[in-house]
């Protein structure tokens, strides 16, 4: 392989199981150091494990480098703490993959309080406070320099963010509201050089093999590097480390999802239809036939969205 990512530092979040230990292992593949960041919890964030050391082992045993990082992501001490201990124990911190995530699935009329925050700490709050902690390093370098420097922020949505899933408020309000955090993150940084992109993976991880008659989860790594499966959960890693990489400087505030064998460039919202008042107040007695001619298209004055 190529040294794509030669000298690079990076921070995988999320990276001891499934979709994030795929990234770790890809982007230490291109040369990458890899910070290595687990708490070890289950899939509904309790209790802690040492997994991240069992990547960093994997990465060594094939020649590659990295460091376990055991910071709780959703508390801005250790957040902040962590990415100090990449400038002081590895020089800088280049690039930044917000993986970390868990799920607590109830439909909304049996979820708590505490189901719904945790999970926005964990996928929310952890992306804004490694974004944050890192952006002010970079920030700080380009003002002391000469304006730019490298970084690269790659963040995490699914198809439950984009497209909503039953029983997952949480989780998809979760997903939706990280790729508004990155297109925001992509015109805050743009200045200094840095992008922030968003990757949408699929594959058999913990996550989804918690879904009813759900297959086993495939870790990263109990395949050949050449073989394919489309339930593979590295499938999109190659992309994160495309984006991490110095040819993908010009790509930022996208959404690219990988499944299988197919890649997508996504685009949000945008209008698909626009009717016009003529410069007076809408009527809501007479919005019923506009909104089925000339919104919805169709004579249907009955329909609801949705209906």
């Amino acid at each position: 392989m190529t040294g794509l990512l030669d000298g690079k530092i990076a921070l995988v979040t999320g990276a001891g199981h499934g979709i994030g230990r795929g990234h770790a292992l890809e982007l230490a593949r291109h040369g990458a150091t890899v910070i290595v960041n687990d708490l070890g919890t289950t899939l509904t964030g309790e209790g802690t494990s040492k997994v991240a050391d069992e990547v960093v082992r994997i990465i060594e045993d094939r020649g590659g480098k990295a460091v376990s990082d055991f910071a709780d992501i959703g508390d801005d001490e250790q957040v902040e703490l962590a990415v100090e201990r990449a400038y002081s124990q590895l020089g800088r911190l280049d690039i930044i993959v917000n993986n970390a995530g868990i799920v607590r699935d109830k439909a909304i009329w049996n979820m708590t309080v505490d189901d719904f925050d945790l999970v926005m700490r964990v996928h929310v709050r952890g992306s804004w406070l490694t974004s944050r902690a890192v952006a002010r390093k970079w920030r700080a370098a380009a003002k002391a320099g000469d304006g730019k420097i490298y970084g690269r922020i790659i963040n995490t949505t699914s198809g439950a963010g984009l497209h909503g899933n039953f029983g997952q408020t949480n989780y998809s309000a979760a997903k939706s509201a990280i790729v508004g955090l990155t297109q925001t993150l992509s015109l805050e940084l743009a200045s200094i050089g840095a992008t922030a992109n968003v990757i949408s993976p699929g594959g058999r991880t913990r996550m989804s093999a918690s879904m009813p008659g759900a297959a086993a989860p495939i870790e990263p790594g109990e395949l050949g590097d050449e073989e394919f499966d489309p339930k593979d959960p590295s499938l999109s890693s190659p992309v994160v480390a495309w984006l991490a990489s110095p040819e993908a400087g010009h790509i930022s505030g996208q959404v690219i999802r990988a499944l299988g064998e197919n890649l997508q460039l996504l685009k949000g919202w945008h209008p698909v239809a626009t009717v016009s008042s003529g410069q007076k107040r809408w009527n809501a007695e007479n919005l019923g036939a506009i909104m089925a001619t000339d919104m919805f298209g169709t004579r249907n004055t009955g329909l609801r969205l949705g209906g």
